[in-house]
């Protein structure tokens, strides 16, 4: 019984080879979603889960390699959380950083002026923009004032005043 136990802990290649995975696979997988825009992680849909899942296990053995220990799927997951930690604090303390993961806002329409090559090359549907549209209690495009797909993939929408409630309000 005890070697069993001892073989469950017995990593098939040395400690740093492991922290070397993980870091090339969270980068490189890092930079793909993030080349794949704001839409991506902002909604998820069926498809996007299961891409999830298949990518999961497409990196499994670029992390694991021939391991199957205990140890080495710890010391993997310790490194993961430790990357990520490491990310979101150099994110929250430099802007720079921040833009490249977070990316920034950007603007979809302004006073009723639809851009449609940003929705194109956004991913953004119409039919999603107008799911945005109706949820900001706008009927037209000309009720819109502003539109902006924030970093987290969501539309932010913001319908113009009615003219009355303008004049009402100075």
């Amino acid at each position: 019984m005890s070697a069993t136990f001892a073989e469950m802990f017995q990593m098939a290649m040395p400690w740093w080879a492991f922290v070397l995975r993980a870091c090339a696979v969270y980068f490189i997988l890092l930079a793909m979603i993030r080349v794949t825009g704001k839409r991506t992680m902002g909604q998820f849909t069926p498809f996007d889960m299961l891409l999830v899942v298949l990518l999961g296990n497409a990196v499994q053995n670029a992390l694991l390699g021939e391991d199957t220990s205990v140890g080495g799927g710890l010391l993997l997951a310790a490194t993961l959380i430790t990357l990520n930690w490491l990310v979101g604090l150099l994110s929250a303390r430099s802007p720079r950083v921040e833009r490249w993961v977070e990316g920034a806002p950007v603007l979809l329409a302004r006073d009723g002026q639809v851009y449609r090559d940003v929705l194109r090359r956004e991913l953004i549907s119409r039919e999603d923009f107008e799911k945005a549209m109706r949820e900001a209690g706008c009927l037209d495009m000309a009720d819109i004032r502003l539109a902006v797909l924030e970093n987290t993939g969501h539309i932010t929408l913001v319908a113009r005043q009615d003219p009355k409630t303008e004049e009402g309000a100075t």
